[in-house]
C-alpha cells in the first residue's frame, strides 16, 4: 500500500511541477520524503512519535498534580499496571470536563476528569484496559502510520497551490488529528474490549463493571452529548456491552 502511495505522490508532484506555476518544489519534495518515511517507520520510530505527541498534549492540558484527588484516585486504580504485558506505561489525569481517555504507542495513558466523574473505579479500570489493548494490539501504531502518511498529503496539497494552500498550518494539522482519531474497526474494538475484560479478570476486578461502564457510554439525552468525544472513536457501546455480558455467563 505504501509503495503505491509513494508512486502516486511522485507522479502527482512531477506532473504538477509542469502544470502549476506556483508550486513550492521544496514543500513537494518534503512531502515525498514524509511519504517515504511513513512507509519505513519502525515501531521504535512510532513510539518516539507517541512520546512527542504525549508531551505536546500534556503541555496543552492542565494535569492533575500528584496531590490532587483525581491523581490519587487514578494511581490507586492503575497500581500494578506500570509494566503490564511487556509495556512500560505512565498515567496522568487531564483536569478537563471531556469524557475521554486514550493511550499512545509509547505507553502514555491519559484519563480525562470528566470520564472519572461518571465512572466507578472498576469501570475506569476497564476503559483504561481497553485503551491499553489498542496499544498492545498494534492499533495505535497503525493509526500513527496513517496519520504520518496523511502528513505527506497535507504538505503536497499546500505545495500545489489553490484552496488547500490557503489553509493555515494549524488547520492542516487538524486534518492529521482527524485521521489519528478516526474510528477503530469493529474487530479492533472487540479485541480491545476483550483485552480490557481479561485484564479485569487478571486483577480480580468485577467484570460486571465492564458491562455497566459501556452502558454508561451508551447513555441518552443530555448525558450522551457529553460523551461525544469518546463515542466518536469508540462507537456502539451498547452492542459491545452485550457481547461482554455474554462472556460472563
Amino acid at each position: 500500500m505504501y509503495k503505491k502511495l509513494l508512486l502516486l505522490l511522485a507522479v502527482m508532484f512531477c506532473c504538477t511541477g509542469f502544470k502549476v506555476p506556483n508550486i513550492d518544489v521544496e514543500k513537494a519534495l518534503d512531502a515525498a520524503g514524509d511519504a517515504y518515511k511513513a512507509a519505513t517507520l519502525t515501531d521504535k520510530d512510532i513510539q518516539q512519535l507517541g512520546k512527542q505527541s504525549a508531551d505536546e498534549m500534556d503541555s496543552q492540558n492542565k494535569i492533575a498534580a500528584s496531590s490532587d484527588a483525581y491523581a490519587k484516585r487514578l494511581a490507586k486504580i492503575v497500581k500494578g499496571l506500570e509494566k503490564e504485558d511487556g509495556l512500560k506505561l505512565n498515567f496522568k489525569v487531564y483536569l478537563v470536563r471531556d469524557v475521554n481517555a486514550f493511550a499512545l504507542p509509547d505507553g502514555s495513558v491519559r484519563v480525562f476528569a470528566g470520564l472519572m466523574d461518571i465512572m466507578t473505579d472498576d469501570e475506569l479500570f476497564f476503559v483504561i484496559g481497553h485503551e491499553i489493548g489498542h496499544v498492545k494490539n498494534g492499533d495505535s501504531m497503525d493509526a500513527y502510520r496513517v496519520a504520518y502518511t496523511a502528513s505527506a498529503t497535507r504538505k503536497g496539497a499546500a505545495a500545489a497551490g489553490g484552496a488547500a494552500a490557503k489553509l493555515s498550518a494549524s488547520q492542516l494539522g487538524e486534518i492529521g488529528e482527524a485521521v489519528l482519531n478516526a474510528q477503530f474497526s469493529q474487530s479492533q474494538e472487540s479485541a480491545a474490549d476483550l483485552y480490557g475484560f481479561n485484564l479485569m479478570k487478571k486483577y480480580k476486578k468485577d467484570t460486571a463493571s465492564a458491562v455497566s461502564g459501556l452502558k454508561k457510554l451508551g447513555g441518552s439525552g443530555q448525558e450522551a452529548s457529553t460523551l461525544e468525544s469518546l463515542l466518536s472513536s469508540h462507537p456502539e457501546p451498547a452492542k459491545r456491552a452485550a457481547k461482554l455480558d455474554s462472556l460472563r455467563k
